[in-house]
């Protein structure tokens, strides 16, 4: 091997350690990037790639950045999904000739603490999973679970044990959206697919092994057992909770004082929400432009606070099951409901409040800066007034009894740093002056020398009758004397030339150079010593961290109550009344996001009933006439209820769903190699395999994907299987341009027709957007098609068509069996045969599942009736 350069073997040192990281290397003012880093680098910041000599004859690629401009470049890597090892200079003296460098940090897009590069109003979470492989080896069995977000210090682990543990994994990363997930490299090369928006990171399999994960949370947490965070039984959690942990400890170089606690969670808490459900109801963000404007978070969302936006979004993500913390939340907003002085201002005082929880964190990852730190305090400081305001609204006392001032710590900060500090530690003015003798002592040592090069120029001027002469100060020479070219015969003999420049020359003085001396130094020792005593402030803030996360997540639940109070009292949402049993009924219920989008319209309201006796609703009516709009706000109100918000309706009951479901819409998966057809297929097969007696479904258009008869076959048996599987019995809403499907209504008891109304004004029709009892018999297609613009003559040409269908007969519908006029009169000695009795002659017994007896069973009790 050439013989390498001290910096080159040095910097390979450190690119042994970081292999899957792009690592940056101070180099004096710029932070290089060498061989394959260099050339990703330059092609993903569109960096110059030049080359840098390493040993004789040898030179490899580079580039670089400005270290004043380094965290935007790192920003833009970690958004692609890299990881990068930042590796600064240690001192300003070499050592052995080598400048010391160490790492400072290392950024993957899950650790990321930096405010510049995270969005306020959501998390950003590193998840860890650790499967345990089913019997083939091919599938997982059970998987534990653990996501953190290290800038709040949220942390939080899960054990998934059921049949279908790699759905509940992808349920939670559809409610978490981790930025980045690890798992065990012998998984990562059986082949994992996550959606593009997830990085993968691969960890070695001896990372999740149980008893170094237990060690390193029982090291961590220093505690000899982890009943207390009840992991006792979860040997997977442990093992995701423990390597999520060492991971962290190597990227974060040691330093997770914000993660204070773990806490153990059950899915089975919480209505589930597939991804599926998440995107068709666009619960955070618009299907089309991927925009939070046109979602139910966009309109829910009112919160003043990041720390509000934050809580918001998670609560919309993960409704609750438990009716006693839904009516805990109801309460504390109708407290602020009705008190619209008490909510406005709340709502102004939590405007000065700045992100606490985030600024806390970065406190105890000692990442803090002054200005933060002051607006710690400036926080702080509105805590007493919104005390004040909630006092005695016994719906908030838990949330006031949560909100501690800290004035101590207010009283601390403010004493102790500057009205203006600059933003960082690398210039003085930090400290407050009194605060700190030792700093008062050297900043009085060092106003004599100060006053005296101040009135050094004037006295010069005098002195030399010179008048043009100047004092100046620069980084390489210090301070010195410039006079010009035209007056250099005058200058004293004392003066030292120092400098030429074009039209003038640079001098110093043995005076000058003592005087330099005192300010230089002591400007370094105030550096130093600001430095010193800042950290130790930031110690002392950091010693209360406990109280202040305690307080700015009370802010957060504060925040996100004043937020759903106002959005109600805006909207005109009223409390819903929760229930335990599976009814439900919404009178008047509206789309909370379709009705703000209407302008100068009326928003029609509609009724839902679901009782004992009624579970399957079947909806017909034209396109365009609301079907979807109505049935999507009934899964929108249910979800509402759950998180604790009001809820668009004039009244409600609403009982308790355990899972949503929605098939809605068409969308191919073509990177899948999955048809339209195929993807509806294959959502609503997990409907079916997981809905039970308490879940809400919402189906829309089943069958279209494919022929009119497949289509039609599929929904029949869709509603059917639904109706009479003793495991079912949803709360089903099921629009359909199928009319045919009305005819269910006669045959199964739990089945009732809507239809969406419409009028018809000569060839004009408007439709009325009003939900009626019965079933539709037209779907106005073509009306429709008109409205859209198609060229005239196709609507003409559609509309023989259609008559040409009618006529004869082919409007698809279903076979219906002749019925006889009068009542039947059952007889042994019946010349013609019955219809009844044909039917059961028919049955092939032995080919029939006990679900299709049962349909069976139902027509026949049906054709009896008749």
């Amino acid at each position: 091997m050439p013989k390498l350069t001290p910096s080159r073997r040095q910097y390979l040192e450190f690119k042994h350690q970081f292999p899957d990281a792009i690592v940056m290397f101070r180099l004096g003012d710029f932070y290089e990037m060498f061989d394959d880093d260099a050339e990703t680098a330059s092609r993903e910041l569109d960096l110059v790639l030049t080359g840098r000599p390493v040993s004789k004859g040898e030179r490899v690629p580079m580039c670089g950045v400005p270290h004043h401009a380094v965290e935007g470049y790192i920003a833009r890597l970690v958004e692609k999904g890299y990881h990068v090892a930042v590796i600064e200079q240690v001192g300003s003296e070499p050592v052995n000739g080598l400048t010391p460098r160490e790492v400072s940090r290392v950024i993957t897009p899950g650790t990321v603490i930096e405010p510049g590069m995270l969005a306020d109003d959501r998390h950003n979470y590193l998840l860890a999973l650790a499967p345990e492989p089913d019997r083939r080896g091919t599938g997982w069995a059970a998987v534990g679970l653990a996501y953190v977000d290290i800038s709040t210090g949220e942390f939080a682990a899960a054990q998934l044990d059921s049949d279908d543990a790699s759905m509940g994994v992808v349920e939670e990363l559809a409610r978490l959206e981790p930025r980045e997930v690890l798992l065990p490299a012998g998984w990562v090369e059986r082949g994992v697919t996550l959606p593009d928006s997830i990085h993968l990171t691969p960890l070695p399999d001896y990372r999740y092994e149980h008893g170094f994960a237990r060690q390193a949370l029982l090291d961590h947490f220093e505690v000899s057992t982890l009943a207390g965070f009840g992991l006792q039984d979860k040997p997977l959690a442990v093992r995701a909770a423990g390597a999520i942990l060492v991971y962290l400890q190597e990227t974060q170089r040691g330093t997770l004082h914000q993660l204070t606690s773990l806490r153990s969670y059950s899915t089975h808490s919480f209505m589930t929400l597939d991804a599926a459900t998440r995107r068709n109801l666009e619960l955070s963000e618009t299907i089309r432009e991927r925009s939070k404007r046109g979602s139910l978070l966009g309109v829910l969302d009112h919160t003043v606070t990041p720390m509000g936006g934050r809580l918001l979004r998670s609560w919309i993500g993960q409704p609750l099951l438990d009716r006693e913390r839904l009516e805990g939340r109801l309460d504390a907003v109708e407290a602020l409901y009705g008190s619209g002085t008490a909510r406005a201002a709340v709502r102004e005082a939590l405007r000065q409040v700045s992100d606490l929880e985030r600024l806390v964190n970065r406190l105890l990852a000692r990442r803090t800066g002054p200005r933060e730190l002051l607006a710690l305090a400036d926080s702080l400081g509105a805590v007493p007034e919104l005390r004040e305001i909630i006092a005695g609204a016994g719906a908030l006392d838990p949330v006031a009894d949560a909100l501690d001032p800290c004035p101590d710590m207010v009283e601390l900060i403010t004493s102790a740093i500057a009205d203006d500090p600059p933003a960082t530690l690398n210039t003085t003015g930090v400290i407050r002056p009194g605060y700190s003798a030792e700093l008062d002592k050297v900043l009085d040592a060092s106003r004599g020398a100060r006053d005296w090069v101040a009135n050094l120029e004037p006295a010069e001027r005098e002195r030399t009758g010179i008048k043009s002469l100047k004092v100046g100060f620069n980084k390489v020479f210090g301070y010195y004397l410039e006079v010009s070219k035209a007056n250099t015969e005058r200058v004293p003999d004392d003066y030292i030339r120092k400098q030429t420049l074009v039209n003038a020359e640079r001098y110093i003085t043995p005076e000058l150079k003592e005087y330099e001396a005192l300010i230089l130094n002591a400007e370094e020792r105030q550096l130093e010593i600001e430095e010193r005593v800042f950290r130790e402030v930031c110690d002392q803030v950091a010693a209360r961290s406990a109280a202040l996360l305690r307080t700015a997540r009370a802010l957060a639940h504060l925040d996100v109550f004043a937020s759903l109070a106002e959005v109600a009292a805006r909207e005109g949402y009223v409390r819903p009344a929760l229930s335990e049993d599976d009814v439900l009924d919404i009178r008047d219920g509206r789309h909370p996001v379709v009705e703000k989008m209407l302008h100068g319209e009326r928003f029609v309201p509609n009724d839902t009933h679901f009782d004992e006796d009624e579970r399957l609703h079947i909806i017909t009516g034209p396109n365009m006439s609301g079907k979807s709009t109505i049935i999507r706000q009934v899964a929108l109100i249910v979800l509402m209820a759950q998180i604790g918000s009001f809820i668009p309706a004039r009244e409600a009951t609403i009982g308790l769903a355990d899972r949503i479901f929605t098939r809605i819409g068409a969308q191919d998966e073509i990177h899948a190699g999955q048809s339209t057809f195929m993807v509806e297929m294959v959502e609503l097969a997990l409907i079916l395999a997981h809905a039970t007696r308490r879940s809400l479904i919402i189906l829309d258009e089943i069958g279209r994907g494919t022929s009119t008869y497949d289509g039609m076959a599929i929904a029949r048996a869709v509603v059917e299987y639904l109706h009479n599987n003793p495991r079912l019995g949803s709360r089903v809403l099921f629009a359909t341009h199928y009319h045919e499907l009305t005819e269910l209504a006669n045959i199964l008891p739990g089945v009732e027709n809507y239809n969406v109304a419409v009028a018809e004004e000569g060839d004009d029709v408007v439709f009325l957007h009003r939900l009626m009892p019965g079933g539709a018999d037209r779907s106005y297609g073509i009306h429709v098609a008109q409205l859209a613009g198609i060229p005239k003559a196709v609507v003409n040409r559609a509309a023989e068509i259609l008559e040409e269908l009618e006529a004869a007969g082919g409007d698809f519908t279903l076979p219906q069996r002749d019925q006889p006029d009068g009542p039947v009169q059952l007889t042994f000695f019946q010349a013609d045969p019955d219809p009844v009795i044909d039917a059961l002659q028919s049955i092939q017994i032995d080919e029939m599942s006990p679900l299709d007896a049962i349909t069976k069973l139902y027509e026949l009790k049906r054709m009896i009736e008749k």
